[in-house]
């Protein structure tokens, strides 16, 4: 371990745990952004799952830290409180895409610890067997569906004009799976259309990565789990036209209030990225709340249609008290 990593460990415990510390959080909300939850810890520890994975053998000590430090209530107690702030401060998990995962490994341990929590769908992808770019490119380039597969696309990249960086053929794995995280926040820049024939040119995996309808009925029927809109496609709204801006959020709006019982009134936008025209798109739509990804804590925000929010990655998860540091920060500023 690191003498920061050791620094700011230690100095999130003596915050969480100090008078200054709660009485600077009492009354505050904490929203948590997560997104998948694997079987193998391992797996994600890799760098380019590491951000947006976590094993549920970290998931299951994060929310046990969670659980003895915060107490964990639904979103809408956070956006709307209808009793009076508890001594301790109140933290929400919030989970985006609508992974099937979600279902299979992230609710066993939120029934297990009776943490509620909160899904957001990219609706087109629920029931259907469409992929999400990201996990189909970076496990493609990985290896993980083989070398015929990965060279295939590694040819349809250089067509594209986005050559494979020497990086990613690196023999030692922490490196080459840094690059690969490199590599795939870099595509993020392509247009949405390239993307989606990049993802068409992988293997189409066994099993569909998102929820379907029925494990949303299912998840929502426990009581723990509520569902909201992330976009329709999950494109980056901020660079739609205005007509296409206001379908996709249509949509996804007309989806959620479909297949649910109790959507949330609240917004997640894909990927964070918003502006003034987008979130008044938003509020055209009749959401009074939407989530964003900058980091911050939650005492009723000037702007309720920007609302902060802390990812947890698989190195949080083992070591939450990386989270208090982070709350620690947010909360003086």
């Amino acid at each position: 371990m690191g003498i920061m990593q050791l620094f700011k460990q230690t100095s999130g415990w003596l915050y969480l745990n100090s008078s200054v510390g709660r009485n600077q959080l009492h009354g505050a909300g904490v929203i948590l952004m997560l997104h998948r939850v694997l079987p193998d810890d391992d797996a994600a520890d890799l760098p380019h799952r590491n951000e947006l994975c976590i094993g549920t053998q970290a998931f299951d000590h994060f929310l046990g830290w969670l659980s003895r430090h915060f107490d964990c209530v639904p979103l809408m107690d956070i956006l709307q409180p209808t009793q009076s702030p508890t001594k301790r401060p109140r933290v929400s998990l919030t989970f985006d895409d609508g992974w099937r995962d979600n279902a299979l490994h992230a609710f066993p341990v939120l029934l297990k610890h009776q943490v509620p929590a909160s899904i957001f769908l990219s609706s087109d992808f629920i029931g259907s067997r469409q992929r999400f770019w990201w996990e189909s490119l970076g496990e493609t380039l990985w290896g993980s569906h083989g070398e015929e597969a990965r060279i295939h696309l590694i040819e349809s990249l250089q067509q594209a004009g986005r050559p494979l960086p020497a990086q990613l053929h690196d023999a030692n794995e922490q490196r080459r799976s840094l690059a690969l995280l490199r590599f795939l926040q870099s595509l993020k820049t392509l247009p949405p259309q390239a993307l989606s024939r990049l993802t068409d040119e992988c293997p189409a995996e066994s099993m569909p990565q998102a929820l379907d309808w029925q494990q949303v009925r299912e998840l929502e029927n426990s009581g723990l789990v509520r569902f909201g809109p992330h976009g329709a496609s999950h494109a980056i709204l901020t660079g739609l036209d205005d007509r296409t801006l206001a379908e996709e959020i249509r949509r996804s709006r007309d989806a959620l209030h479909n297949g649910c019982q109790r959507p949330l009134p609240v917004y997640c936008y894909p990927n964070g990225d918003n502006d003034a025209r987008v979130r008044q798109q938003v509020a055209d739509h009749d959401f009074p709340f939407a989530l964003g990804t900058a980091a911050g804590i939650y005492r009723g925000h000037p702007d309720p249609l920007a609302l902060p929010r802390f990812g947890v990655s698989q190195r949080v998860a083992r070591n939450p008290q990386l989270l208090s540091w982070r709350i620690c920060r947010g909360a003086r500023a």
